[in-house]
């Protein structure tokens, strides 16, 4: 069963952009980034995640994402089937 997630991410001052392009052209054995966004509000860059299990997408998170140049702070939002 694959697992999706949402990345909320806080960058550097002035780096939103930079930030969402380094994660757009991120490639990760782990999960597959299935959407970037540059956003307003608390957080400045949003990624869709997918991979095969929470153990997976947790290692691009912490291995990937967070090592990007700029990436402050990120919390993750884990995408359910309720019902």
């Amino acid at each position: 069963m694959t697992v999706r997630g949402y990345v909320l991410i806080e960058s550097d001052v002035g780096k939103a952009k930079s930030v969402g392009e380094a994660v757009k052209a991120l490639t990760h054995p782990d999960a597959k980034v299935l959407s970037v966004d540059t956003v307003t509000g608390p957080f400045d860059v949003i990624v869709q995640l997918e991979a095969d299990d929470l153990d997976r997408l947790g290692n691009c998170i912490t291995d990937g994402i967070q090592r990007v140049e700029g990436v402050q702070r990120t919390t993750t939002c884990l995408a359910v089937k309720l019902g």
